[in-house]
């Protein structure tokens, strides 16, 4: 599984976190920016229960999948 990073950058005016080019609302400071990333990031280290998806891929494919509620992303804040 891939590792994912939240990034503390300067936006609006102020601090934003970011991932995957969509940014936060703005913060007045980098600490409280951090600290609200951090509490994103804890969300995706709590485990879910086990369940079926079902998807359409780009071709127009539906897809069924058994998700496990234990498989969790590696996510930090940088």
């Amino acid at each position: 599984m891939p590792k994912l990073h939240y990034r503390i950058v300067q936006h609006d005016g102020g601090w934003a976190y970011t991932f995957e080019g969509v940014f936060s609302e703005p913060f007045p400071t980098q600490q409280a920016a951090r600290e609200a990333a951090t509490h994103v990031v804890a969300e995706h280290h709590t485990p879910g229960d086990t369940t079926t998806i079902e998807y359409q891929d780009a071709a127009g494919e539906w897809h069924t999948e058994t998700t496990q509620g234990s498989d969790r992303p590696d996510v930090d804040v940088t």
